[in-house]
Order: structure tokens, then C-alpha cells, then sequence
């Protein structure tokens, strides 16, 4: 399942978000917001981001106006790995070396086609593994507790 959540300036974004997961029979939890009135993107990422880090969601999608705000504050979220991502690569290679688990994006830097391709190839990319890449998402986790 897929947490979905944003703020007043992504709400629109994350509403042709949920509408691609419903066509596309991928079960969300959406978190908010509900409109375009004014909330807080560090309460809207925590919501979602805290159910992906008790494990009710894999994954989380947080639209802001930036997507860099939000990403920012899921990464205080001990158990999230968020990336801020606008194109293609970056979505794809995040999933794959980086082990991201929370995709943040930005309502006024893309628009909807391309934010659903780049939620496509995040939640359809897998983390690779291997020692290497391992390694470094357990020493980047480890950061937490420093």
C-alpha cells in the first residue's frame, strides 16, 4: 500500500497521483490534504511517512509546491528515505541504489504527465541490492542514531 499526502500547493498533483493509483489497482491510504486551504507540509509528511515507518505502507508519494519541503521533512522521520526527484533517472536510481522508500514531488516544477511516469518507475523499480549498495543504505541509516 502507498501512503499519499500533501500540502495546499501539491493538492492538486496528488490528486491526479491518487486517480493513476485507483486506475491502476494499487491500493493507497491517503493522508491529506483534502483542498487547497492552507496546511503545513512537515504535518502532511509526517502522516504519511509514519506509515511507512510502522510498516502499514511500503511506500509514501508527498506533493508540495517544490517537493523539496516535504522531502525535508520526511527525512527526520527515523525509517524514511526520501528523494526529491524531476526527472526520469534520478526516480529510477534512487529506487535502485538508494533503497528510497518516499517520493517527493514538486506541483509547480512538474507537470502530471510527467510526475506519473516518474511515481511509475519509482514504485515499479526495485532496490538492487548487492553488498555495495547495501552497505552504503545501512551506513546512510545509521546516521540516525548519531
Amino acid at each position: 500500500m502507498i501512503a499519499l499526502s500533501s500540502d495546499h500547493a501539491g493538492y492538486p498533483l496528488k490528486e491526479e497521483i491518487r486517480a493513476y493509483l485507483e486506475a491502476s489497482g494499487i491500493e493507497y491510504k491517503d493522508c491529506g490534504a483534502f483542498g487547497t486551504a492552507s496546511v503545513d507540509y512537515p504535518v502532511q509528511a509526517k502522516k504519511a511517512c509514519d506509515l511507512v515507518a510502522d510498516g502499514t505502507c511500503g511506500m509514501a508519494i508527498l506533493c508540495c509546491g517544490t517537493g523539496v519541503g516535504m522531502s525535508m521533512a520526511a527525512n527526520k522521520i527515523k525509517g524514511i528515505r526520501a528523494a526529491c526527484c524531476t526527472d526520469y533517472f534520478s526516480a529510477k536510481f534512487t529506487r535502485l541504489h538508494n533503497d528510497a522508500n518516499v517520493l517527493c514531488l514538486g506541483a509547480r516544477v512538474l507537470g502530471a504527465g510527467a510526475a506519473i511516469e516518474l511515481v511509475n518507475v519509482f514504485l515499479n523499480t526495485p532496490f538492487e541490492g548487492g553488498e555495495r549498495h547495501r552497505r552504503r543504505v545501512d551506513l546512510m541509516m545509521a546516521l540516525e542514531n548519531e
